[in-house]
């Protein structure tokens, strides 16, 4: 199984998408500085993830994701909604 995540920096409120096979342990190598890009913004937790079989689904998913941040789809989808 493939995920799609999103985490939330407790530090400056800030999301970060990606994309994993295994989600806990996602989460914990951020949580210990080993993303050198998102060092500086730690800790996070998790604030959404979907679940998809192939990881070509998971990596379309994580572009549109990417593509809907800021706007009203990536609230909606961090709300319950639909997107």
């Amino acid at each position: 199984m493939f995920h799609v995540d999103i985490l939330q920096s407790e530090k400056d409120q800030k999301f970060y998408i990606g994309a994993t096979s295994d989600l806990t342990m996602r989460l914990v190598w951020h949580n210990e500085g080993k993303n050198k890009s998102t060092t500086y913004r730690r800790p996070f937790h998790l604030m959404y993830s979907e679940q998809y079989q192939t990881k070509k689904e998971t990596l379309a998913r994580e572009r549109q994701i990417k593509d809907y941040k800021g706007g009203e789809a990536f609230k909606k989808l961090l709300h319950g909604g639909f997107a």
